[in-house]
């Protein structure tokens, strides 16, 4: 394959922020919430250091440019994900200070879609292929846009 022929490559890059939540539903009655969500429903919250990860999909439009050598800038992809991850939720209070999560639990689940959106806004149509948020070294939520499940 010659040097000028079209290759293709998947970016990643993660940043990590502290923040705190108190898993706690609104539809559920204080006594369900704690027997659902345990010491996490700590009426104080709790805190976590979260890693978010993102990978750009493999799509044509990410080839490498012959000319960079880049599939896209990486001084560009830290200011998006500073502007959808960082400034919104590093050292905040996810239940309190993040509109967000005032109606939605402060899951991981729910925070892995909250970057999703906000990296969509962001970024260039069909690059982002995924998000990956690490509440702990154990628990990882893996999240791809909206799926259908299959019947």
């Amino acid at each position: 394959m010659s040097p000028r022929s079209a290759r293709l490559a998947r970016l990643s890059r993660s940043v990590t922020f502290s923040a705190c939540h108190r898993l706690h539903s609104k539809s559920l009655s204080d006594e369900e919430n704690l027997k659902l969500f345990g010491k996490c429903n700590n009426p104080n919250g709790h805190g976590h250091n979260y890693k978010a990860r993102l990978l750009s999909s493999l799509l044509v439009s990410l080839q490498i440019d012959p000319v960079s050598g880049m599939v896209m800038n990486l001084t560009d992809l830290k200011e998006y994900m500073q502007e959808a991850i960082m400034e919104p939720l590093d050292h905040k209070n996810l239940d309190k200070d993040v509109t967000y999560f005032a109606e939605v639990v402060s899951t991981t689940e729910n925070v892995a879609v909250f970057i999703w959106e906000n990296l969509q806004r962001l970024l260039p149509p069909g690059i982002l292929y995924k998000v990956k948020v690490h509440e702990t070294d154990q628990n990882v939520v893996v999240y791809k846009g909206e799926e259908a499940m299959a019947g």
